[in-house]
């Protein structure tokens, strides 16, 4: 499973992360909050209103909070549709309590932007827009239709018009801002979310690959006595089998087998040791290495190295991230170049930067602000897909090479090159990338029998 798909796997199942728990323990506040509110202004400020439906309307949600804590088990998550049913129940039964106390007059009517806000931050989009749009009609209806208020002396509780239509605005403009920001912001965090994540699995597989050299030569160093002893009682049985030729054949065989096994871990513990030397390289190597998987794909690829200061070329610690990093970048122009791409290095006493510029078309300016950021579709062309059928980029990769890169201590711009195309520029501060002011390499132990 690719790093991509573990994202759209985390934000398919989101939906199932709201628990019931919390919506039913989100519904006694409300129902205490409504029964407070009830009792100070039909006690204390003396309002008369339909007490009764109130009274029944707050029953009905402690009926149905009781079902659901009955019926279900305390850690169940719920669906999209159960979500979405649960908090339509809460509009519908804030909207008969508004109905029977006022409609707009009523300053909860704030309350409707509540259950929105709640689909905003962990439902689907589709799922909001539903029940924003029930609650805009319910808010619409109540500005038309309500019981009124009345006051102690039995005055009928209003407020002029522009007053309620303003109230009325502000109720829709909320319920449609806050939802739509609250699923903006909530995406976003989701999704920085699956791109670290990504990220993770990225360094985890590479951690794996760089894991499994030092197992082999430990698994030919641990396997090395149990061979020799094979080996050894082998050929004594040679030895006490003369005259037993199937016999001794046998033991021959196993003995040689026993031979090939050993030079296999050999060679398999050679490459496996921990090279110390192959841990830095010059820049020059650095960059063809990252490059060598993309310079036979039909676009030409120059490498090139100088340094402003005129000195040889720094030696560098041959990291996987930044390896993986640059091969990433160099990826991506390949595949939007043109004909060409050029990766340079320069360095002085103070940075090393590398320069990945392409001549295709450049990023596009509506976007250059946000390349690195996870998930970041772009609109394709006719023309683009055409020349890149199979090509269905996420941003994903971008944002685990800016991330990998970033954690090595380097700063990246993007931009676009003045003669055209593309530009990814990465610096290091010299001290962190190379070998001069890092520990000295260790001698490399021959490789013990």
């Amino acid at each position: 499973m690719t790093a991509a798909d573990t994202g759209l796997m985390n934000r398919q199942a989101r939906s199932r992360w709201v628990r019931m728990r919390t919506l039913i323990l989100l519904r006694w506040m409300a129902v205490a909050g409504q029964l407070a509110a009830i009792a100070v202004a039909w006690g204390y400020f003396g309002l008369r209103f339909e007490l009764w439906l109130s009274l029944a309307a707050v029953a009905a949600s402690v009926a149905v909070n009781l079902a659901a804590t009955l019926l279900y088990p305390e850690g169940r998550r719920l669906t999209e549709s159960e979500a979405m049913i649960t908090l339509m129940f809460d509009i519908a039964q804030l909207a008969f309590l508004l109905f029977v106390t006022g409609g707009l007059t009523n300053p909860f009517a704030l309350l409707m932007l509540a259950p929105v806000t709640i689909s905003a931050t962990a439902l689907r989009l589709r799922t909001t827009l539903v029940l924003g749009l029930v609650a805009i009609g319910l808010v619409t209806l109540l500005a038309f239709q309500a019981m009124p208020l009345r006051l102690p002396g039995g005055a009928a509780l209003a407020v002029p018009g522009i007053f309620g239509f303003g109230f009325w605005l502000a109720i829709v403009i909320g319920i449609a801002f806050l939802g739509l920001y609250s699923h903006r912001v909530a995406t976003e965090i989701h999704e920085m979310a699956d791109a670290l994540l990504a990220t993770q699995v990225a360094l985890a597989r590479q951690q794996k690959l760089t894991d499994l050299g030092g197992v082999v030569a430990a698994a030919a160093h641990e396997l090395g006595t149990p061979l020799a002893t094979i080996k050894l009682v082998s050929s004594e049985m040679v030895g006490e089998l003369r005259d037993s030729p199937e016999l001794r054949e046998d033991a021959e065989l196993i003995g040689s087998q026993a031979d090939r096994c050993r030079d296999i871990l050999r060679s398999m513990g050679r490459a496996g040791k921990d090279d110390t030397h192959m841990h830095s390289a010059p820049v020059s190597d650095l960059l063809r290495e990252a490059a060598e998987p993309h310079m036979d794909r039909g676009k030409r690829v120059h490498l090139s190295a100088a340094g402003g200061d005129g000195r040889d070329q720094p030696e560098v610690w041959r990291r996987p991230e930044i390896i993986h990093g640059l091969r990433n970048f160099i990826q991506n122009a390949v595949d939007f170049a043109a004909a060409e791409v050029r990766v340079s290095a320069e360095w002085s006493d103070e940075t090393i930067t590398i320069r990945i510029t392409d001549d295709g078309e450049g990023f596009p300016p509506a976007v250059l602000g946000r390349i690195g950021d996870p998930f970041l579709r772009l609109r394709r062309s006719v023309e683009d897909r055409a020349r890149r059928p199979g090509y269905d980029g996420m941003g994903l990769g971008l944002f685990i090479a800016k991330t990998l890169l970033e954690r090595t201590g380097a700063t990246l711009r993007f931009s676009n090159a003045p003669e055209g195309g593309a530009r990814v520029e990465v610096s290091w501060p010299r001290s962190s990338l190379s070998t001069e002011s890092g520990r000295q390499l260790e001698e490399n132990r021959p490789i013990s029998e």
